[in-house]
């Protein structure tokens, strides 16, 4: 086996993984279909081992594949944290800042944050990561992140925010025919809107409504940014973060009183960017801004 396999090579293999064709992965590198077939041939054969199989939905990666893919996406992670890196060396808040959030919160929050930012510092530029997904700070898939959990590694940087609060809410148009419910338990009797796969905040919804289970869900989605849209167009009942609905004044509080969640909330930044002119002002500016 060669070991001197290059970074291009890697980026074609993670190009094809992530496509599941040559032509995919070709459009996506923005390089020729034979180029990216030259380059997974030469990988192979740099490796000793066979990466893809053919179907007739495209090219299936092996099971070796599979186990190089989290090692090629870190490679890729650390190219795009040294070009970034690169671009925003010298003076003033210059280059790009990768950010990490949920979909609600990027795109319901973050807008008026970074318009302002980029009022301040015309020469930043901002990459958000929207998703659910808690994004390797260490391995560098994002610079700064927002997160609903307490980081536990010692080489990150994390501020405290106020708590998010979430409620039940229902649009007024809703309401107008279903009516609100009074107690927690004529829930059973409205459309619910819930996710689709269990996670950590429905386990800690349960414990504090029983009724908001899974199989009370008439409609399931597990995107938060989803069930938002599904709660503005009037089809339920669902949970939105109280900043955000009151914002919107169609939309009603529903059970006030009983029902009422805290999420934690945390900037976190990996100590090494501290020095960082781009990223100590994006994270200055997200703390000020969220708290």
């Amino acid at each position: 086996m060669d070991d001197g396999a290059s970074w291009e090579l890697y980026r074609s293999f993670l190009g094809v993984v992530r496509e599941g064709s040559l032509s995919g992965a070709a459009r996506a590198l923005g390089i020729t279909q034979p180029t990216v077939g030259r380059h997974i041939a030469a990988l192979e054969a740099a490796l000793g081992l066979t990466l893809f199989t053919r179907s007739q939905a495209g090219l299936m990666p092996t099971e070796a594949a599979l186990e190089l893919r989290a090692y090629a996406e870190a490679m890729d992670s650390n190219a795009a944290a040294l070009k970034r890196t690169a671009e925003g060396h010298g003076a003033g808040v210059v280059g790009t800042v990768r950010v990490s959030a949920s979909e609600v919160v990027g795109v319901e929050t973050l807008p008026p944050i970074v318009a302002r930012l980029r009022q301040q510092h015309p020469q930043l530029r901002l990459e958000l990561v929207l998703t659910s997904r808690v994004q390797d700070l260490l391995r560098r898939e994002a610079d700064i992140a927002i997160r609903m959990a307490e980081p536990k590694q010692e080489q990150l940087i994390a501020r405290r925010l106020p708590d998010l609060r979430v409620g039940l809410y229902a649009h007024k148009r809703y309401i107008a025919v279903h009516g609100t419910p009074g107690r927690a338990d004529e829930l059973a009797q409205h459309t619910l809107v819930g996710f689709d796969a269990e996670t950590p905040f429905l386990r800690a919804a349960r414990k504090a409504l029983p009724q908001w289970t899974r199989a009370a869900f008439s409609l399931r989605s597990d995107s938060d940014l989803g069930q938002l849209a599904l709660i503005r167009a009037g089809c339920g009942i669902g949970v939105c973060q109280v900043g955000i609905a009151e914002r919107d004044s169609n939309l009603v509080r529903v059970l006030s009183r009983q029902v009422e969640f805290k999420l934690p909330m945390w900037v976190v930044m990996h100590e090494d960017l501290r020095g960082s002119a781009r990223c100590r002002a994006t994270f200055d500016a997200l703390v000020e801004a969220l708290r």
